[in-house]
């Protein structure tokens, strides 16, 4: 049993920025591609950015394109979301995700998740 541990959560005024870790433990994260999540109040769990075991291939919400960048260190088995420019539709909370390819990062289909962090941007 592996386990994402996620940190980096927390309150920013909009146009501000915020970067959001997701260490793995118990499992080599080099292996999985990785995507972070959201979950608004009263909305389903959308994915936001993900990228592939190399790094390279990469996907974005269209809402966020431009704005929020995923990355990861393959050697502190580590991946990151910078986010820059957060307005309050952004307010959620983020979720990391693994799966062993990017295709199966789906919110059913994903194999670990991290314990969610909350993200709240205001006025």
């Amino acid at each position: 049993q592996g386990l994402l541990v996620q940190s980096g959560g927390g309150s920013v005024q909009a146009g501000g920025s915020l970067r959001l870790s997701c260490a793995a433990s118990g499992f080599t994260l080099a292996y999985y591609a990785v995507a972070w999540f959201r979950q608004a109040p009263g909305k389903g769990r959308v994915r936001v950015a993900a990228t592939s075991r190399s790094g390279i291939g990469k996907s974005y919400l269209e809402s966020v394109k431009g704005r929020f960048t995923i990355s990861r260190d393959i050697a502190n088995d580590t991946a990151y979301l910078q986010m820059n420019s957060l307005q309050m539709e952004d307010t959620a909370v983020y979720y990391c995700a693994v799966a062993r390819d990017i295709t199966s990062l789906r919110v059913d289909t994903s194999d670990y998740w991290s314990q969610g962090t909350q993200v709240t941007v205001s006025s």
